[in-house]
């Protein structure tokens, strides 16, 4: 590919450009995020380099994690004591698989960004603590992932860019409707900010927090520039500790004392119909979106696929998999624009699914504010105990179809 050298002026104007169009007022001097180009390879000096993903594996697990209930060890419990969660946007085009990362999220949350094409928010805290943690590929915000977002008490928020005003330079109008503005809506919550929490490449995050990687997918499969952005956890809870983003608020408590966290019970009593095969589609005949959950009774977890195939974690090299599943029917919006921004309403109440230990059962869902917890209840209105595990939460337009038996 050619080689492009722009100077820091030309470089501080494209970036003053794109954050007069955002509707953001602040400057900023990023970090340059390093290529690695076709046929090449790049060292980072930061953690990851000498750990692995079995480093605790050896240890007891007796420390609950609490946003999901799944016992860890004490040497990983320590680790997030210190930190709060980072949320990473991840892309689910067919050409961006299989991703990095998602099999060490406590929590994926999943619903269309645009155009049929999914994408994923990971929560990351308890099951990231390994050294050599990474997330790819990393994609733009949408308004209604921040609006998730809020609710985990100002969250470290890592993406690359997102919905924004996108101003006509002619007629000086935004192009786009306003209920797409993500980057906008980020400076309200006051994250978008000099050394704020979020984690932009666009705004001050740069390398060696987040890097392109063209050989992300292999030397030998070609790969266009927006998917390859690779972030990485260990350096990105080491920037946020500098940023005073660590486990302690401004008035001195703790990340987790302001979060409200989910029941969890290893003995609970399942209840509902008979579900080990659980499909959907987010939009109709898009099968390469296609969902389909199997329950796995020797894991007690739903394996998944996508478009037919085992989704896997490029990283892991295991299959995804899930030891809740919930389907949280909302309201669908859109196109909004001629960007394509689609809109999903999280704020609110609605109805949905829950899938655990082989079983659905019909439940209800209820999120008071922008930063109030989403809450899922039983059909008696008694909140839902999940089981301990990663949770995959899809956000499925209300009158979307699932099958399971």
């Amino acid at each position: 590919m050619p080689d492009f050298n722009f100077s820091p002026k030309i470089i501080a104007g494209l970036i003053a450009a794109y954050i007069a169009s955002a509707g953001v007022t602040y400057a900023i001097t990023p970090a340059p995020s390093p290529l690695i180009s076709p046929g090449s390879t790049v060292t980072q000096e930061e953690p990851g380099k000498s750990g692995s993903f079995l480093q605790y594996a050896n240890e007891p697990k007796t420390e609950v994690c609490p946003l999901n209930g799944a016992l860890y060890s004490k040497s990983e419990k320590a680790l997030w004591e210190r930190r709060r969660p980072i949320l990473t946007m991840i892309e689910n085009h067919t050409d961006a698989r299989p991703q990095s990362g998602l099999s060490l999220a406590d929590i994926v949350y999943e619903a269309v960004a645009e155009g049929g094409i999914t994408r994923f928010m990971g929560v990351f805290y308890c099951g990231a603590q390994q050294d050599v943690a990474r997330v790819a590929p990393v994609r733009s915000a949408r308004m209604y992932f921040v609006n998730l977002a809020a609710e985990y008490n100002t969250p470290i928020f890592m993406h690359v860019g997102g919905g924004n005003c996108s101003r006509d330079e002619a007629s000086k109008q935004c192009t786009s409707n306003k209920k797409a503005w993500a980057i906008e809506e980020l400076a309200k919550l006051g994250w978008r900010k000099p050394q704020g929490n979020d984690f932009d490449t666009i705004s001050d995050i740069g390398y060696p927090v987040m890097l392109r990687d063209y050989n992300r997918l292999g030397a030998d499969k070609q790969l266009a520039t927006e998917h390859t952005m690779v972030g990485s956890l260990p350096a990105a809870w080491k920037e946020a500790e500098k940023r005073g983003y660590a486990a302690l608020m401004p008035a001195g408590s703790t990340w987790l004392s302001g979060f409200t966290t989910w029941k969890f019970d290893a003995e609970s009593n399942v209840t509902g119909s008979p579900a080990t095969n659980v499909k959907f589609d987010f939009w109709a005949n898009y099968n390469d979106f296609t969902v389909e959950w199997k329950y796995d009774p020797a894991s007690k977890a739903y394996l998944r696929n996508q478009g037919g195939q085992p989704q896997t974690d490029l990283d892991t090299t295991t299959q995804l998999k899930a030891s809740a599943v919930v389907i949280q029917y909302v309201k669908e919006e859109g196109p909004l624009d001629e960007h394509k921004h689609m809109y999903y309403e999280v704020v609110g109440t609605g109805k949905g699914l829950l899938f655990q230990g082989g079983k659905g059962m019909e439940i209800n869902w209820k999120k008071a504010k922008q930063t109030g917890k989403t809450i899922f209840t039983d059909k008696s209105g008694k909140e839902v105990v999940f089981l301990p595990g990663q949770i995959w939460i899809e956000l499925l337009p209300s009158a979307s179809k699932v099958t399971y038996q």
